[in-house]
């Protein structure tokens, strides 16, 4: 079953399911019509299924490789990228002063989201040059603007993100990248980065590094640390790629998955740089493109638990095996009790993640357009769920996939498991997943939970107006929503961060759940005898109902935790 951009699928959920219409009823994004938004996803899902899909197999079977010191990508990605660049998808919501369009952010991750489900790999590369478009329109000078974001724009160059070390992962603060001062407004940049995303590349003539590095007397970890833009080829007069700068491909790693994605160890020997932002200032530059990247990767899930489940859900339609349990079935697996909980698990935890993005972005979109506090409170709060539920849900799809699948599943020829293989790693880069759930219960509950009860208000008011309608789905959202309040009450009670911290996955995960009850809610009061509402009723009888174990585990505390000492657990 060839892939299938849910072009559909984003409509519906625009105009039912998330409010998006609030977006283009503002001044800033009112260009973005109704009629303009529908033929964008419709090109964007043409340009997803005929030019990058094909190309995913590509990737996986004939990976991106280093031949003397040149990085050769995938076989067709250089023309997919082309594609991309020429269809201006890169700078959707980029700066029109620049070369962008100014769209809203919810069309861009919805059209990120169908090009992930097509070629994941590929789709990475315009994900890092949007991340940095955005870091350099708010934090750099305008004379780099005027030099770099035209051409990351247009596709002409690319952009990298460069802030772990061998020693220095999670602990960015531990980095030891030099910067000195060459004394005409550049900087020297020399150390060693590793896990860099396309770091190096045949598809584009320049590849744009973000490198996190210390000037000289900075001060340890995090406070210490600057931006520099550090470009492969230093720009010559006239802006084209010039002399080679000090930057090179050490090697590329052998990975689990994402092969046609090149990931590289870079070296940076003296390589010249320009600061962006002030001096250290550093992370806060580089958290505007690691939070444009949280959304991004939550997308990268998303996408790719679509085209597993269309992939699983092909395969079952024609597989025959064993006699089957239902009159008038279909006569294939899709008949059996055992595959259906697994496509209908699959196909409602695909619609909630995406939904959380999708509400994500309109939350972004919103604080862009308005200036409204709230708003940008709505999307800090909703960020680190969107990326881990949405690479979780991911990660869950595409593994339930290669089980519908059966003995197939597991062997590569299906292409089954290289979906797996490929979305594993979202849930650990841009920050892993524990690093999200422990964001949301500390940074983002710094405000007393203001933000998140502002959100839960809403879950409970849009159920109180379903009651009258859906009695049997709003009630359990309802009470749901109340149970998720009262933990949070607790949860912002503890002073304890460990005490936190020990239960903030299983939280995250429960918010997770109540916000895909509440937006199914909505789908259903839109659909109300439809597939939608079916879908809903599923949701809620069978998923949400995690939410009460997940609740009761994050108010267990840290103690249980250590209770065991090392030794005991290596007995």
């Amino acid at each position: 079953m060839p892939y299938r951009a849910p072009s559909d699928d984003f409509i519906f959920m625009f105009d039912h399911v998330v409010n998006q219409h609030q977006v283009r009823q503002t001044e800033r994004f009112g260009e973005a019509t109704d009629d303009l938004t529908r033929a964008i996803l419709t090109e964007a899902a043409k340009l997803s299924d005929d030019v990058m899909a094909p190309l995913q197999r590509n990737g996986d079977l004939t990976p991106a490789k280093l031949e003397n010191g040149v990085v050769r990508t995938s076989p067709g990605f250089a023309d997919g990228w082309k594609a991309i660049a020429e269809g201006g998808w890169i700078g959707m919501s980029a700066d029109p002063a620049h070369g962008g369009m100014g769209l809203p952010m919810s069309l861009t991750t919805a059209v990120n989201d169908m090009m992930a489900g097509a070629c994941l790999s590929l789709q990475l590369a315009p994900l890092m040059s949007q991340g940095q478009i955005e870091a350099i329109e708010h934090h750099a000078s305008d004379a780099i603007k005027a030099l770099y974001l035209p051409k990351l724009i247009s596709g002409e160059w690319t952009g990298t993100m460069n802030l772990t070390e061998p020693q220095a992962g999670s602990d960015v603060g531990a980095l030891s990248t030099r910067a000195e001062d060459n004394g005409d407004g550049s900087y020297a940049i020399s150390g060693q980065k590793i896990f860099i995303s396309w770091g190096d590349h045949d598809v584009a003539s320049n590849v744009c590094h973000l490198v996190l590095a210390r000037l000289p007397g900075a001060p340890n970890g995090t406070k210490g640390i600057s931006l520099f833009l550090v470009p492969k080829y230093l720009p010559d007069a006239d802006g084209n790629p010039g002399k080679r700068n000090g930057v090179n491909v050490v090697s590329l790693e052998h990975k689990l998955g994402l092969h046609g994605s090149p990931t590289a160890v870079m070296q940076f020997d003296a390589a010249t740089g320009w600061l962006v932002g002030p001096e250290q200032g550093g992370m806060a530059a580089m958290f505007t493109m690691m939070n444009n990247a949280r959304l991004g990767v939550g997308g990268q899930g998303i996408g790719t638990a679509e085209a597993a489940y269309q992939h699983a859900l092909g395969y079952a339609l024609d597989r025959k095996q064993g006699r089957s349990p239902v009159a008038g079935g279909t006569g294939t697996i899709l008949d059996h009790a055992d595959v259906r909980r697994m496509l209908m698990t699959m196909k409602a935890d695909i619609f909630a993640a995406r939904a959380i993005a999708l509400s994500c972005a309109v939350a972004i979109d919103m604080a862009h357009a308005t200036g409204d506090s709230d708003w940008s409170a709505r999307a800090a709060l909703l960020t680190p769920i969107t990326k881990a539920f949405g690479t979780d849900t991911g990660i869950a799809v595409a593994e339930m996939g290669v089980q519908v699948h059966g003995g197939m599943g597991f062997i590569e020829e299906t292409g089954a498991a290289q979906f797996s293989r490929d979305v594993r790693v979202t849930a650990i880069y841009e920050g892993t997943n524990g690093i999200q759930a422990m964001d949301l219960v500390a940074r983002k509950m710094m405000d007393g939970g203001e933000a998140a009860n502002r959100l839960m208000d809403e879950i409970e008011a849009d159920a109180e107006a379903a009651r009258a309608h859906l009695p049997e789905l709003a009630e359990p959202v309802w009470q749901a929503c109340e149970s998720l309040r009262e933990t949070t009450e607790w949860l912002t009670a503890q002073s304890d961060l460990n005490t936190r911290f020990a239960g903030a996955v299983p939280y995250l995960r429960a918010f997770a759940r109540v916000l895909g009850g509440h937006y199914h809610l909505r789908a259903a009061m839109a659909d109300p005898s439809g597939a939608r509402a079916k879908l809903a009723r599923f949701y809620i009888r069978a998923l949400l109902p995690e939410h009460a174990g997940l609740l009761a585990h994050t108010q267990t505390g840290a103690d249980d935790l250590y209770a065991l000492s090392a030794d005991e657990l290596a007995a």
